[in-house]
């Protein structure tokens, strides 16, 4: 696997990892890592949890990879990596000083670094006086260039265009994106996702890191995301950002214009009532949010009418049965098909978008 060259050396299969994890392997801060021990091709050597070592993977997160859980970079580096990636997401976009520290560690030490949290490193002047000649940082989260507003010429293309929303952040789109585009890769489509966000671009797919760009150009640069790829393929799944009932939330938007999307899948963390920071937001019911959606995606009628095809569950909290149960419930609610897609499988949404009437 080869990565995009964002002005530094790629990230290559020789490459060996271990990955920042302090308190995001039994935390909400380790999104970013726990997507890439599940979806990524990496060689990952050791994982680097204060709070886990020694335990595995698949009792912490149900993720089956033989891959050591150590305390520190100090006990990682016997693992002879090259790469330091991070992981994690602390409030704030900074490190504590003492992971930072660690990652100073590991630069002089000789790894290179993937960053994806929104605070550089690559023009930090502690870190940089420490880069040998091989080495390089890759902040993740930089804007493209060429940048324009948007224009809503992707409605003009011929393939498929799916956009994951969501009832708040953070409930799975990411992953509900990349388990559509793989079924579709395994039924012979032309399909590609599209990363929006730091993890998507981390796993080595491209896209753009949709928060890292100034608002006005967010729409133009989920359209010329679009336009590449557009021609080329059946199938386009873009990574959903976000969401319209967050009130801290302004990614969504620009997704829905830029992409002018096809299809919509909403996901939901099953048995959600409120907004995960703001207790005090309510969720609507799921007929509501899908209305919701559907009307601002054609903005009354300036835009193609699009539909929510299909629900993915969030189901990871719950056993098998009250899962199985939260599908059936969900499906009587919205009259839609539901399932969720990393503990079953993504044929059921699948088939609801390549069977739904595109207007």
């Amino acid at each position: 696997m080869t990565y995009r060259d964002w002005g530094c050396s790629v990230l290559t299969a020789s490459d060996r990892i271990i990955l920042l994890m302090h308190e995001g392997l039994q935390g909400a801060k380790g999104k970013t890592g726990i997507s890439i021990l599940r979806y990524g091709g990496l060689s990952i050597v050791a994982v680097v949890d204060e709070q886990s070592p020694g335990r595995s993977l698949s009792d912490l997160v149900g993720i089956s990879r033989p891959v050591p859980i150590v305390a520190s970079v100090a006990e990682a580096l016997a693992y002879q990596p090259t790469v330091l990636m991070i992981g994690i997401a602390p409030s704030g976009g900074a490190l504590p000083e003492a992971w930072w520290q660690e990652v100073k560690q590991s630069v002089a030490a000789g790894l290179s670094v993937v960053n994806g949290l929104h605070t550089p490193m690559a023009t930090d002047p502690q870190l940089s006086s420490l880069l040998q000649p091989a080495q390089w940082i890759w902040d993740v989260r930089r804007e493209p260039e060429g940048l324009t507003v948007g224009s809503g010429k992707a409605r003009s293309l011929p393939c498929l265009r799916v956009l994951t929303v969501g009832t708040d952040m953070s409930v799975g789109k990411m992953s509900a994106s990349l388990e559509l585009n793989q079924a579709a890769l395994e039924r012979g489509l032309q399909s590609r996702f599209l990363a929006t966000g730091q993890t998507g671009l981390m796993l080595g797919h491209d896209g753009i890191p949709l928060d890292a760009v100034r608002i006005d150009f967010a729409s133009g640069a989920v359209e010329q995301m679009i336009m590449r790829y557009g021609y080329d393929h059946d199938i386009l799944f873009i990574e959903g950002q976000g969401s319209l009932m967050n009130p801290a939330s302004t990614a969504t938007l620009p997704l829905l214009r830029g992409s002018q999307p096809t299809h919509l899948v909403l996901v939901h963390r099953a048995g959600q009532t409120h907004i995960q920071h703001f207790t005090d937001v309510p969720i609507p019911p799921l007929p509501k949010v899908i209305q919701v959606y559907e009307t601002v995606a054609a903005a009354g009628g300036s835009f193609a009418e699009v539909k929510v095809v299909a629900i993915a569950l969030n189901t990871f909290h719950l056993n098998e049965e009250k899962a199985q149960q939260a599908i059936e419930q969900t499906q009587l609610e919205t009259g839609l098909p539901c399932t969720d897609v990393i503990r079953f499988n993504a044929e059921p949404i699948l088939d609801a978008i390549l069977t739904a009437i595109v207007r």
